[in-house]
């Protein structure tokens, strides 16, 4: 089962859009121009200092490269060295090719390192941007933040939510700037159909539908050498260790619980995260989780996360969040009084007028951000929380992970307490919160 290519945008579309592009898009115009004149107001950011060396210096730990077709670090850095006064000084990747790529895009004043380690203990460096498979995200981002630096970290957050609890740990105590990597909050389409259905233009939300893609099956996959510009042990990290297989790594490495979570988490961190700040619930979650799915092929060097599933989570209000890998591409938020659909492509409601009628001046506003990557370097000038902040970041994940968790279950029903981010009298599920970790990466 392959993926959709056309559900493959890329997030380069995101971060280099304008706003005069933003009637372009589908929104009304009269919340382009809105959001014209508030991007107006924040280029006064731009004429302040952040010490005495004005120039933001980057690194890139986990850039990715053509081979595999997994660049997501290295087109995050690319949106980011676009912003004024930013330099990429440095880049970190296990695989030498990948390596040299990003040093070649970045030019000669961007250093390559193997360990991310040693490009961490360059106390010239300002900020860190994460673009490492999963399994990673946690340990470097902790150290990253200890080591003062900001941290861009690519979606999903985590690999769990017990990683993810020890992430916002952190970020609170060093008061570093975090921006997690979910560019959807930086679309204009989004953010409009979350704060109409914010301000009631929808009635009382009863429903919200997550249509996210399917996963793909395969395997047993064959052992091969490992490749001679390529650390295998070091990629593998925290992860247990194993023989190499080409399609653990680079793209597919979404499809291996030990790395990732399959789409539920691939994309499941982009739309739960938008039903979530649609809901108002982008810092809590929800009550219940029950799911169903296929399971992924049974024996080793198999892909093992779930190729399809439906998960619901009950929100306060007994509000459902059906989260799926059937339907169109996107989010639909449902009222008694109509609905609201919104995705990469489009804005569309029940009702055309749901849209096109101006909120009023005392409506609920959201925090706006029109281009990700500025957004996160603004932040880094100011000191403010970029638009989607560890905190937020960790909680949208965690819904991905909690329906992995009944997935993995048996589709059982689980309760939650948000609270306390644990499961109520499940002690089995609760051991699902965490997982080992090799050394010596534990966190």
């Amino acid at each position: 089962m392959g993926l959709d290519k056309n559900l493959e945008v890329s997030r380069r579309t995101f971060l280099t859009g304008s706003l005069a592009g933003l009637a372009a898009v589908g929104v009304p115009s009269w919340f382009a121009k809105e959001a014209e004149a508030s991007d107006l107001d924040k280029l006064s950011f731009q004429s302040r200092k952040i010490g005495a060396n004005d120039t933001i210096q980057v690194g890139v730990i986990g850039p990715g490269g053509s081979k595999g077709g997994f660049r997501q670090g290295l087109n995050d850095t690319r949106a980011i060295a676009g912003q004024k006064g930013v330099k990429i000084v440095a880049a970190c990747d296990v695989e030498a090719q990948h390596l040299k790529e990003a040093c070649d895009t970045f030019g000669p004043d961007c250093k390559g390192y193997k360990d991310f380690r040693d490009l961490l203990a360059r106390k010239d460096i300002d900020a860190v941007v994460i673009g490492t498979p999963d399994h990673w995200h946690t340990y470097i981002a902790i150290a990253a933040m200890k080591s003062g630096k900001d941290v861009y970290c690519e979606k999903p957050l985590t690999l769990t939510i017990g990683e993810g609890k020890k992430i916002v740990q952190v970020w609170k105590e060093t008061k570093r700037v975090f921006q997690t990597g979910s560019q959807q909050r930086s679309d204009a389409r989004f953010r409009l159909a979350c704060e109409l259905v914010r301000n009631g233009r929808i009635g009382r939300v009863t429903r919200v539908q997550a249509n996210l893609p399917g996963g793909p099956e395969g395997g047993p996959f064959p052992v091969k050498p490992v490749p001679s510009d390529f650390d295998w042990d070091m990629w593998l990290g925290p992860a247990f260790k194993t023989d190499f297989v080409p399609e653990r790594t680079h793209g597919s490495f979404r499809y291996w619980l030990e790395y990732s979570g399959g789409m539920m988490t691939d994309w499941g961190a982009h739309h739960n995260d938008i039903a979530q700040w649609g809901l108002g619930m982008d810092r809590s979650g929800p009550l219940r989780i029950e799911a169903s799915g296929k399971g992924p092929n049974p024996g080793y060097n198999c892909y093992n996360t779930f190729p399809e599933f439906a998960v619901d989570y009950t929100y306060p209000g007994g509000i459902i969040l059906h989260t799926t890998n059937q339907g169109e591409n996107g989010v639909l938020f449902t009222g008694d009084e109509g609905w609201i659909f919104v995705s990469r492509g489009r804005i569309g409601a029940s009702d055309q007028k749901l849209i096109d009628e101006p909120l009023p001046k005392d409506a609920i506003k959201l925090y706006e951000s029109n281009h990700h990557a500025q957004n996160f370097v603004d932040c880094i000038r100011s000191r403010k929380h970029p638009i989607c902040d560890a905190e937020i970041g960790h909680r949208s994940v965690s819904v991905c992970h909690l329906g992995n968790i009944s997935l993995r279950l048996g589709g059982r029903r689980l309760d939650w307490d948000p609270v306390k981010e644990e499961f109520v009298g499940d002690a089995e599920a609760n051991q699902y919160i965490n997982r080992g970790r090799r050394a010596p990466w534990g966190i």
